[in-house]
């Protein structure tokens, strides 16, 4: 069941919790007013993760896709601060309850290069890691885990967010 906060649309615009392969990934449409209720829906997904996990992030810049990977990795142990989105290195690499992979595409051009750059394929091979792609529509039609959620972040500056979290299909994660 999705917490309180941050707070969920009502009951009927939301969806069910996803339940499927054993995972408690949290899926629906939340709402947060501020940077902490972004940072914390990160930490509820942190916190359900057991390896394996793809999370493709889109947003504006500014949107909150970088406090929400905060968050997750918080869950992972991970220390905040050291957290930073890696605009220009392209892949950080963490290690906490499980080795967690952020990958910033923004500067890559849509396509192959880019999973060829960040060496996507190699990251992948690594069932146990979780891996989140900021700007992930750079990928194309990579082909992706079966365990791949979609994070969409709508709004900037001090509006607030509409967060959509859901697992892709069979057929979407496949490429």
């Amino acid at each position: 069941m999705a917490a309180d906060f941050p707070r969920p649309l009502g009951e009927s615009e939301q969806t069910e919790l996803a339940m499927k392969d054993g995972a408690d990934i949290p899926t629906g449409v939340w709402i947060t007013r501020e940077p902490a209720e972004t940072r914390a829906l990160g930490e509820q997904v942190g916190r359900a993760v057991r390896g394996g996990e793809v999370f493709l992030l889109d947003g504006p810049l500014g949107a909150g896709k970088t406090i929400f990977i905060k968050g997750l990795t918080s869950a992972l142990g991970i220390e905040e601060d050291d957290v930073s989105s890696p605009s220009f290195t392209l892949v950080n690499r963490y290690t906490g309850r499980l080795t967690f992979y952020h990958l910033d595409l923004y500067r890559m051009p849509e396509g192959s290069v880019a999973t060829f750059a960040v060496d996507l394929e190699e990251l992948l091979s690594d069932a146990q890691a979780v891996i989140a792609i900021e700007w992930a529509e750079r990928i194309g039609r990579f082909p992706l885990p079966e365990t791949t959620w979609h994070v969409r972040i709508e709004g900037d500056g001090e509006a607030p967010r509409r967060i959509t979290i859901e697992k892709l299909g069979s057929d979407q994660a496949k490429g």
